[in-house]
């Protein structure tokens, strides 16, 4: 599963928590820059999936790093401002922008144009899926589907079986897990781990999946 990576290049601290706060309350892995002398450097380092970014910055503005974007990579980028003249939206287009949105933002419509920019530049992965015997994990639509039943899964139940899947036949321990949820935004501890596995086991229960993922005795899960 390819989660979609987004980084906020904005310079006002608060705003930057703020977006990022939004995008990973919404299923979204997010970076936030934090040194504007190579910006450009950790574009490339990162790869993100799509750009939010801001006109006025520290070293570079907005413009120019766009400019320098396109020269290497067709990542989709929102220009999230205060500028908001007809001109500095003329400028975002001509520049190679995706789109262009003015603060305050309303937070409903940059998601909105976040999943349609998505949308069109990673086709392909909006299908993908993992398959495991019988059993069809949909990343897209967050579910599992067994021979013909399906059940719905929350964001941490989803990211906690795609681990599983993706390491089929291997023991993955609870703390490879944990750190594994950690690094994806998903602030999920020992215990509510724990939790998710056994709601995730009733919910495979209700589609006669049962004993699917095995617990091995201090060392962890595996299906």
């Amino acid at each position: 599963m390819k989660l979609y990576k987004i980084m906020v290049i904005e310079d006002d601290p608060i705003i930057q928590e703020e977006l990022k706060t939004l995008l990973n309350g919404n299923g979204y892995t997010t970076i936030g820059v934090k040194n504007f002398s190579t910006v450009i450097e950790q574009i490339k380092d990162e790869k993100p999936h799509l750009i939010l970014l801001d006109i006025k910055l520290p070293r570079e503005s907005g413009f120019a790093l766009c400019s320098k974007i396109r020269t290497f990579s067709e990542v989709p980028i929102i220009f999230v401002t205060s500028c908001n003249t007809d001109m500095d939206e003329l400028s975002s287009i001509m520049l190679g922008g995706d789109a262009f949105i003015t603060k305050p933002y309303n937070t409903a419509i940059l998601l909105a144009k976040i999943v349609s920019l998505l949308k069109k530049a990673y086709p392909i992965q909006q299908r993908e899926q993992i398959v495991c015997g019988d059993a069809v994990l949909y990343l897209e639509s967050s579910k599992l589907e067994y021979k013909g039943k399906s059940v719905e899964l929350t964001k941490n139940e989803l990211k906690i079986l795609y681990y599983l899947f993706k390491n089929g036949g291997k023991i993955c321990s609870r703390a490879d897990i944990v750190e594994y949820l950690w690094d994806n935004q998903l602030y999920v501890d020992d215990n509510a781990l724990s939790v998710n596995i056994n709601r995730i086991r009733e919910k495979l229960a209700g589609i006669r999946l049962t004993d699917f993922i095995k617990t091995k005795h201090r060392q962890g899960y595996m299906i």
